[in-house]
């Protein structure tokens, strides 16, 4: 890892005059997937010899180890890191299992350092432990089954159509429109309440007893691109499909609805070939990596460094 750009964030700590030195400190490096981010937290946090909070949505679940890029075992012996197969895959995690989560890790590392280093490229995780998680109504289980039958029985695109015709403000927004659970979220949402899930999603920030400096890593979009194809050809010969064949009769579960999975999926049911496969997430990887630049970029607060390849 390039010295370089640790000294770099060395300086934005040492000159932001907005941290209070009295109090700790968390690291939150972000960024899309592929772009060095596990190397780069690795190094930062041996320089302050403390230990790192993921915050992947997905690297959490105990059954999911090649298709989310976990972090070897190498590297997760250099480095103590916290919400790293954690969990199972039946068991429901969102931004309020993980906040709650994360700052109980933060106030862990916080016992033995002043530092602590959190990597990971689900914005929402991120948001949610920087800014606090928005309390959501209760929802009337009668309603939540309602909704689940109905999409299991017309599926993805009346459930699409749904969204769109109820909760148009959430439809235009969100970058998730083919994950069935946070549609059939926000559709319960308005339905149940008459407003638009967006709305419960503008809560005012609370303010955290740590100071918060984020580190955006990008680099060149045909670099990423190229990284991003070549990790996507390694998980294939490090056993991707036997991975994904041996979650097959879980395919259903929530976990599973991400890229590297469903498009295997689709080829075990004979949809696709695997080679078609593949390409799908290749594509669909550098699609989600782009939404990923759109989120972060939108955050003022993020620093950015743009690494070389080799980084």
């Amino acid at each position: 890892m390039d010295k370089t750009n640790i000294n770099k964030v060395l300086a934005l700590l040492s000159n932001s005059s907005d941290f209070d030195a009295n109090i700790p400190t968390v690291i939150v490096i972000v960024g899309p997937t592929a772009v060095g981010k596990t190397a780069f937290a690795i190094a930062l946090a041996q320089h302050f010899n403390t230990q790192i909070i993921s915050a992947d949505s997905r690297q959490c679940y105990n059954e999911l180890s090649i298709g989310v890029a976990k972090p070897s075992t190498d590297e997760l012996a250099a480095v103590k890191h916290y919400f790293i197969g954690t969990h199972s895959i039946n068991q429901e995690v969102n931004a309020g299992v993980f906040e709650k989560y994360a700052l109980d890790a933060a106030a862990q590392i916080f016992k033995s350092n002043t530092v602590a280093v959190m990597v990971g490229g689900t914005g929402l995780y991120i948001k949610s432990f920087c800014e606090g998680i928005d309390l959501m109504p209760a929802i009337d289980p009668a309603l939540r089954n309602k909704i689940i039958e109905d999409y299991e029985t017309n599926g993805i695109k009346w459930l699409q159509h749904q969204v769109a015709a109820n909760d148009p403000i959430y439809w235009k927004s969100t970058h998730e429109k083919n994950n069935p659970q946070r549609l059939m979220r926000a559709l319960e949402m308005v339905l149940a309440t008459g407003k638009s899930i967006t709305e419960f999603q503008s809560a005012q920030k609370v303010t955290r007893p740590f100071n918060i400096l984020k580190v955006g890593l990008s680099m060149p979009r045909e670099i990423l691109n190229e990284r991003i194809n070549n990790r996507v050809d390694a998980m294939m010969e490090d056993g991707l499909l036997e991975e994904v064949k041996g979650l097959l009769p879980m395919a259903h579960l929530n976990a599973l609805q991400t890229v590297g999975y469903q498009e295997i999926f689709a080829h075990l049911r004979g949809e696709i070939s695997l080679q078609e496969a593949v390409l799908q997430i290749k594509q669909h990887t550098r699609q989600y990596a782009k939404r990923q630049m759109t989120w972060f970029t939108k955050d003022t607060a993020v620093n950015w460094l743009e690494l070389e390849s080799k980084s």
